[in-house]
């Protein structure tokens, strides 16, 4: 009784609170939770105009359709590169902006730094890319126009395929390292000054103190950050590859995001678009599992 009573006193206290929680709760419900219902569509013949419970069920031939493309292995190979290229060229680019960023004295140079490396976040892929084109496209380009003033040869950058990867990782780096950095510049301003100024006392100097207070600050922070980026490991983003996309370079731009585009939604093919993003999603999830055990196992936080 006393338990009961105990409880209600705390829910009414609470309530509030609870009242506060309830739009974020409700978001997730409605467009998180309630949308997964949609998964089931994967494995029908999905009609739009016989709905989910009259189309008929074909179990998993999507998917084997899907493995059985002609095309599969050079969207997986596709896909893979650019995640890897994300993982291991503009992962660590925030951290090292961050860390560099911490050690500036100057407030007024550090803002100014701050604000002009935040700015291309808040542009769109469609004036990135469109910047890019009017810089170096190959006939009409100003750069390409200057290069033949000069009697150098014009760089092929949107058509030659060599050169699609890397356009795609440095606009990555240039539209978010400064938005990315945000996250570790909070955790690196919750680092206690005593630390550093204990470190100068010994006789450390700046690249000790980065190696030995700077960066086990931010360790929990970029493993719980790498763990997330996992999740989307297959999804790196319809919009930036499919305005870089075009015939000369779909060899190496072709990836599962572009692929369902083209064969699924634009020819209406809404079932077999499910199942390809029902695999890229079942392949995060393990991503995620796999290296959040792995993060405890080390010592380490995690996610859950």
């Amino acid at each position: 009784m006393y338990k009961t009573e105990y409880s209600l006193r705390y829910f009414r206290r609470a309530l509030p609170i609870y009242f506060m929680l309830l739009p974020g709760v409700l978001f997730f419900v409605i467009f998180k939770y309630v949308p997964m219902f949609g998964i089931s569509i994967a494995f029908q013949e999905y009609n739009p105009f016989q709905g989910f419970w009259k189309s008929d069920w074909v179990g998993i031939e999507h998917f084997q359709r899907l493995f059985e493309e002609q095309q599969f292995l050079l969207l997986l190979k596709n896909t893979l590169l650019l995640n890897l290229l994300d993982i291991f060229v503009f992962f660590p680019a925030p951290i090292l902006f961050a860390v560099l960023l911490n050690e500036v004295q100057l407030k007024w140079f550090k803002k100014s730094v701050q604000t002009i490396v935040y700015a291309p976040h808040f542009l769109s892929w469609v004036v990135i890319v469109g910047m890019t084109v009017l810089l170096f496209a190959t006939q009409k380009g100003s750069i390409n126009q200057q290069l033949a003033a000069w009697g150098f040869e014009r760089i092929e950058l949107m058509t030659d395929p060599v050169y699609f990867r890397l356009v795609w990782v440095l606009q990555n780096i240039w539209h978010g390292v400064g938005w990315s950095a945000i996250i570790f510049l909070a955790a690196l301003a919750a680092v206690n000054p005593s630390l550093y100024e204990a470190a100068v006392v010994d006789g450390a100097g700046r690249l000790r103190q980065i190696w030995h207070i700077t960066l086990p600050a931010l360790r929990n922070v970029i493993v719980i950050v790498f763990i997330i980026r996992l999740g989307n490991f297959m999804d790196i983003g319809f919009e930036h590859i499919y305005l870089l996309q075009n015939p000369l370079n779909l060899s190496v731009s072709d990836v599962f995001d572009t692929y369902v585009y083209r064969n699924g939604i634009a020819k209406g093919e809404f079932s077999y678009s499910a199942a390809v993003g029902l695999f890229k999603s079942i392949v995060g999830l393990v991503m995620v599992i796999g290296a959040n055990t792995i993060a405890k196992k080390m010592g380490q936080e995690g996610v859950y």
